[in-house]
C-alpha cells in the first residue's frame, strides 16, 4: 500500500495509547472497544472525544445504557468537562408520560429500526467528526436475533463510514463472551480486561486485538486508570531502542572492587549483587552510584524495599552524603510500590529515567520485591530480560540487587537470574576465630577478564566500604562450611571510627 492511500491517523487522546497504534487511529473507520463492566471503556471513550475537541472537531456521545446525568458524573470525578461534545440520551427519549406507573421504557421493548433512525438523524444534524456508541448488549436485546443485529451494525458501519465519520462502538461483553461477528464488522478492536490481585490494586491490561491496515505494538500493556483518564504502558521492546555509546569502564569508588571486577563497571552492562540480607549490597550499590555521580552521570536509584529518608540517612552514617546530587538533580530516588505499580508502569518508568533524566547509571533495589509484582516466574524472567536489554542497549550501567534466603549454611534465591546477568557478585557471610566476617567475590563477568579470588569485605564507620587482600587461609566460604587452612587465626582488622556496619 502506497503511503499516499493511507487514511490520516486520529489521536485516541489516551497516553500510550497512540504509540502502541504507531500514531493514533485511521480517521474514518468504526472500532470496537471491548471489556467487562469497570475496565474503562467509558473514560477511554471520553478521552477520545476530549482530544477531538482540543482540535476544535465536533464530538457525539450516544448512549443507551448510562443517563445523561451519569456520565456527567464521570467526566466530573476527571475534572473534565463536555465543552465541544454532544451528549445524546436514547434512554432519556424512551420516557413515558408522567402519569404512567413506568416512568423509563426497558431497551428491549423499544423497535429496533426506529432506535438506528434516531441515530441517524442526530447525526445527520450535527455532522459529528468523532462518534461514541455506549453500548452494544442494548442493540443486541432490541435486536432479539444475531442476523438483524449483525445487518443493523453493518448498515451503522456503512453509514458512519459514508459521513467520514471516526467511530468508537462500546461493548461490554455482558452477552457474548468475545463477539466474533463485532471482530470482523469492525475495522479494528480494543479489548481492555482487568484482573484482581490477593493484594493491591487490580492488573490492568489493554490489548489490541486487531487494526487493518495499521502496524501495531501486540501483546498485552498494562494500564492504570487514575484521575485524568487512562495512562497506557507500552510493552518494553528492547530491539526497538538502540544508542551508541562509549564503552570505556566505570570506576566503583574502590580499587580493590575495580581490580575484582576486571576494570570497573562498564556501559552497556547489568551487574547482579547478590547475598543474604544485611551483608552490605544496597551500601555497595551507593557507594558505585556516588562514583558515578561524581564523574557528572545522571544516575536514578529505584527503591522496592525501604524508604528513600532511611536510604539518605544509613548512607550518612557512612560517610555518604547525597544530598547535594539530589539538590542538583543529578540523582533522582524513586521509591516503588510493587503492591500499586505494575511491572509495565515500573518499566515506563525506567525508560522515563533515561530517556528524561537521562540517567546513564540505574539501581533495582531490590528485585525480591519486583518478583512479588509479577503473576509469575516466567513472565518475570522475560519482563527483566527486556528491561535489562532495554538498560544495556542505551549504555546504562545497570546494578541489580538480589536478597538471598538464608543468612549462613545454604543459601537460596527466589529465582535464578544468573542466565540474565552480565556479572555477578556474590557476597558471603563466614564465621572464623570467633567473629562473623564478610566476604566478596566476582563469580561471573562478560566483559572483563576478572579476579577469581574471594576477598574479606568490611563496612567501617564513616568510610563506606572496605574491600581487603584476597582470603588464602580460608576456603569453603561460596560453600556450606567455611574452614581455616592453618592453626593461626585469621588477624583481627582494626576499625577506624565507629564500629563495623553492615545493611541490606
Amino acid at each position: 500500500m502506497y503511503s499516499r492511500d493511507l487514511p490520516p491517523r486520529v489521536s485516541t487522546g489516551v497516553t500510550g495509547l497512540d504509540a502502541i497504534l504507531g500514531g493514533g487511529l485511521a480517521s474514518g473507520c468504526v472500532y470496537l472497544v471491548e471489556g467487562s463492566p469497570g475496565t474503562g471503556k467509558t473514560t477511554l471513550a471520553l478521552q477520545f472525544l476530549r482530544a477531538g475537541a482540543a482540535r476544535n472537531e465536533v464530538g457525539l456521545y450516544i448512549t443507551l445504557s448510562e443517563t445523561a446525568p451519569e456520565l456527567r458524573t464521570v467526566v466530573a470525578s476527571h475534572g473534565w468537562t463536555l465543552d465541544g461534545i454532544e451528549l445524546y440520551e436514547l434512554i432519556g427519549e424512551l420516557r413515558l408520560a408522567p402519569d404512567e406507573k413506568q416512568s423509563v421504557l426497558l431497551p428491549s421493548e423499544i423497535e429496533l429500526g426506529e432506535t438506528i433512525k434516531r441515530v441517524v438523524e442526530i447525526v445527520e444534524t450535527l455532522n459529528p467528526v468523532r462518534v461514541v456508541f455506549d453500548s452494544l448488549s442494548e442493540m443486541r436485546l432490541l435486536a432479539d436475533e444475531p442476523l438483524r443485529y449483525r445487518r443493523q451494525i453493518l448498515a451503522l458501519k456503512h453509514f458512519f463510514s459514508q459521513r467520514q465519520c471516526t467511530v468508537l462502538l462500546l461493548d461490554d461483553k455482558t452477552t457474548h463472551e468475545g463477539d466474533a461477528q463485532l471482530h470482523s464488522i469492525a475495522h479494528g478492536v480494543i479489548s481492555l480486561s482487568q484482573n484482581e490481585q490477593e493484594f493491591g490494586i487490580e492488573r490492568r491490561r489493554l490489548r489490541v486485538v486487531k487494526m487493518r491496515g495499521i502496524s501495531y505494538q501486540g501483546g498485552s500493556h498494562d494500564f492504570r486508570l487514575t484521575t485524568g483518564g487512562l495512562h497506557v504502558y507500552p510493552r518494553l521492546v528492547a530491539a526497538n531502542h538502540h544508542r551508541d555509546f562509549a564503552s570505556a569502564p566505570n570506576g566503583t569508588g574502590s580499587a580493590e572492587l575495580d581490580t575484582l571486577l576486571g576494570g570497573g563497571l562498564f556501559p552497556g552492562t547489568n551487574t547482579l549483587l547478590t547475598g543474604p540480607s544485611g551483608i552490605g549490597k544496597t551500601t555497595t550499590a551507593v557507594s558505585c552510584m556516588l562514583a558515578a555521580l561524581a564523574a557528572g552521570i545522571p544516575s536514578s536509584y529505584f527503591l522496592f524495599d525501604e524508604g528513600v529518608a532511611t536510604l539518605i540517612e544509613r548512607s550518612r552514617q557512612l560517610g555518604m552524603n547525597l544530598h547535594p546530587h539530589l539538590d542538583s538533580g543529578l540523582l533522582e530516588l524513586v521509591q516503588i510500590d510493587p503492591a500499586e505499580m505494575s511491572p509495565g508502569e515500573f518499566a515506563a518508568r525506567t525508560v522515563s529515567a533515561v530517556q528524561q533524566h537521562k540517567s546513564r547509571f540505574v539501581v533495582i533495589d531490590s528485585l525480591n520485591a519486583y518478583i512479588q509484582a509479577m503473576p509469575g516466574q516466567a513472565f518475570l524472567l522475560l519482563h527483566v530480560h527486556e528491561l535489562l536489554t532495554y538498560l544495556n542497549q542505551q549504555g546504562v550501567v545497570t546494578l541489580v540487587l538480589l536478597g538471598q534466603h538464608g543468612l549462613l549454611g545454604e543459601i537460596r534465591t527466589d529465582v535464578d537470574l544468573s542466565y540474565l546477568s552480565d556479572v555477578i557478585v556474590t557476597f558471603r557471610f563466614f564465621e572464623v576465630a570467633g567473629r562473623v566476617r564478610s566476604a566478596v567475590s566476582c563469580v561471573k563477568s562478560r566483559v572483563a577478564p576478572h579476579e577469581r579470588t574471594i576477598r574479606e569485605f568490611q563496612l567501617v564507620g564513616a568510610q563506606g566500604v572496605h574491600i581487603s587482600e584476597t582470603l588464602y587461609d580460608v576456603e569453603g566460604i561460596l560453600g556450606e562450611l567455611p574452614s581455616c587452612r592453618s592453626d593461626t587465626p585469621l588477624p583481627k582488622r582494626p576499625l577506624t571510627g565507629a564500629a563495623s556496619q553492615a545493611g541490606p
